[in-house]
């Protein structure tokens, strides 16, 4: 398999950043880390590896990106308007920067957003906000709400509420989407959530489905037994669903 390391000095973050590509050809597909993860962690939790026979026979390109969420999300010792405001700037890394780098690399038109955890939040909002660029996400185990508690996982606004959050919600910005194109791409968007049904985060997959399906969007929201929210799950739903 065909295996490349990339890094440069980003200007919309102000630092380097690094990535990891795997594969030749097909399906240009960027992968975000789980929670304050790393470029290499999908390689390291052995993810990769149930998804290796797809990408050796070039059905899959793989773009590993790495995370800001120390100093977004979970960077907790900035105020929540500079923590939302990282996180924009990381949305605008991965659209100006690394989108750019996959078609150079490849010229396949279809783009996919794919994560586990967090990352499946990184994925599912950054298609779902830009469903044009996009052509298929894949989310597992996501938490597409950040600013309610929920069990064990604590808001991660402390409170705090404007529109910048509102629009980096998916169960918040989706419902009230009426935009005939916008609606018309996140239609034509292949669309696959996977949680566990003991999962804190179930509920919050329920929602969001319920809202793509009240907007007409197909879908696939596939429930698994048990909380499925490791590695060892993740790995068997990458090889359902690529």
């Amino acid at each position: 398999m065909n295996r490349e390391y990339k890094t440069w000095f980003s200007p919309r973050l102000n630092r380097d950043m690094e990535l990891l590509v795997f594969g030749h050809a097909g399906a240009r597909m960027i992968v975000f880390p789980t929670r304050q993860g790393r470029f290499f962690d999908y390689e390291n939790f052995a993810l990769l590896e149930s998804i290796q026979g797809p990408v050796e026979q070039g059905r899959f390109q793989l773009f590993c990106v790495d995370s800001v969420d120390s100093e977004s999300l979970y960077g907790f010792g900035a105020p929540p308007q500079a923590r939302i405001a990282r996180h924009k700037q990381y949305e605008e890394y991965v659209l100006n920067e690394v989108v750019p780098l996959t078609s150079s690399m490849n010229s396949d038109p279809r783009l996919v957003a794919h994560g586990c955890s967090i990352g499946a939040y990184h994925a599912v909002n950054i298609a779902l906000r830009h469903p044009g660029r996009f052509t298929q996400v894949v989310g597992l185990s996501g938490r597409y709400d950040l600013t309610t508690p929920v069990g064990t996982y604590a808001g991660l606004f402390d409170g705090y509420y404007d529109d910048d959050i509102y629009f980096h919600t998916p169960n918040h910005f989706l419902p009230n989407v009426t935009d005939p194109d916008l609606l018309s791409k996140l239609r034509a968007l292949e669309i696959t959530l996977a949680v566990g049904e003991d999962d804190y985060f179930c509920a919050s997959n329920r929602s969001l489905s319920q809202s793509l399906w009240e907007k007409g969007v197909w879908h696939k929201l596939d429930i698994w037994p048990g909380t499925a929210h490791k590695a060892k799950y993740w790995k068997q739903m990458i090889e359902c669903y690529f």
